[in-house]
């Protein structure tokens, strides 16, 4: 976790030197991560970098579909559970939840701007500091409760190594999503006002987030491994190492769904506005793609609405809810997406602006040094690109 945290922070300073071409104080601006790769790495390997953008973006899609089911179904054991014991039969299948989740996407889908609004940061801020309070103080009270710490050094002990293997490659994963700073870093930095300059305001920005994220993490890991040893949970708010008070935990549930209900929106509408763009150039003269009809619904105000909109937005949200149907595993779910995207666009691209952006000399001592950082990162995301696929096609067959 330490080493992501760092590796994190050394992406994010290599990255908001490239916000601005030639010179990282005074240059013109790259408003977007597309933009700068584009300004830096030229046309193929933009559309390679946005292929992997889109993809970890929809992937993220179906990851908070999984994950809102999961705390919905974690709501109703909670109360099945106060209300009839600990040993109660409480189970709830979670297709139906993933069905509604959608289904409330694609309304959320169709409110202009809705990504946009103010409020909505304000509100994801509040619920992630919620949960991740309830979450630590719930496996810190457990802890002392119990008078002794579980678990061990070597971790959860596994029927043979390459099991062992495996579980460490898909944490690996898991704590890589958990790090998706820069696919947003230049979209945040272009919000930012000079003087000072962008990337000195960005870099101390970086490392207090980056600082209060694995704060979290860390505590949250600990606290839960040290409260249940080999039994913690892969989520310790829906996993049920923890039964009571029932009500917070359903609280810390309900503040991940807010949160998930902004945040999928948030990942999803650059994806419906490169679809727009992209069909409204293709197909300058279709009435489908480009005109908008007038709609009356009763008791609400007319709206205009885009034939083309309708059908793609109700295909994306459609896809995401069917792929995390068949694919309903978590932790598994979050490696994969974690380890196919890291290197890519945390590390490589990243590297690679900066060596253009300074001119850094092949073979020269800093060229080394990062080319070096890079293939380190590039066997670490190969391995935990591995064992997530393992373990999704193992949870898939099992």
């Amino acid at each position: 976790m330490l080493c992501f945290a760092v590796v994190t922070y050394i992406s994010a300073s290599l990255l908001s030197d490239c916000y601005r071409c030639h010179d990282p104080e005074k240059g013109p601006r790259n408003r977007s991560y597309m933009d700068a790769v584009r300004v830096y790495l030229g046309k193929k390997r933009t559309w390679a970098c946005g292929s992997l953008q889109y993809l970890s973006l929809y992937g993220c899609g179906v990851a908070y579909t999984i994950t809102t089911a999961t705390s919905i179904r974690a709501i109703l054991k909670a109360n099945c559970y106060h209300a009839h014991g600990h040993d109660a039969p409480c189970r709830y299948n979670g297709n139906f939840y993933m069905l509604m989740f959608g289904g409330m996407q694609l309304l959320l889908s169709f409110i202009p701007d809705f990504h946009d609004m103010a409020w909505l940061s304000v509100v994801a801020a509040i619920m992630s500091f919620s949960y991740s309070f309830i979450g630590l103080g719930l496996g810190f009270s457990s802890t002392l409760s119990n008078g002794v710490i579980k678990g061990s050094i070597t971790g959860v002990p596994m029927r043979t190594p390459v099991q062992k293997i495996w579980r460490v490659a898909q944490a690996i994963g898991d704590i890589a999503f958990a790090y998706p700073y820069s696919l947003i870093l230049l979209e945040i930095q272009d919000t930012l006002k000079s003087p000072p300059a962008e990337n000195k305001t960005m870099k101390k920005a970086s490392i207090i987030s980056i600082l209060v994220t694995t704060f979290f993490y860390l505590c949250c890991g600990c606290f839960g491994y040290a409260a249940f040893g080999s039994d913690a949970p892969g989520n310790l708010l829906t996993g049920f190492g923890f039964y009571e008070p029932y009500w917070l935990i359903d609280f810390a549930n309900a503040c991940i769904i807010v949160h998930l209900l902004g945040g999928y929106q948030v990942y999803s509408q650059p994806i419906y506005q490169f679809a727009d763009r992209f069909f409204a150039e293709r197909y300058p003269e279709s009435g489908f793609v480009n005109d908008y009809h007038a709609v009356k619904v009763p008791l609400l105000p007319s709206c205009r609405v885009n034939l083309l909109r309708v059908c793609f937005r109700t295909l994306y949200v459609g896809s995401t809810t069917a792929v995390a149907l068949f694919f309903p595993y978590f932790n598994e779910v979050l490696a994969l997406l974690g380890a196919l995207n890291f290197w890519p666009l945390a590390i490589y691209f990243p590297v690679e602006m900066y060596f253009i952006q300074r001119n850094v000399p092949r073979w020269s001592s800093r060229w080394v040094v990062l080319q070096g950082f890079s293939a380190v990162c590039l066997l670490v995301s190969a391995f935990a690109l591995v064992g997530s696929i393992q373990g999704v096609i193992s949870q898939k067959l099992g």
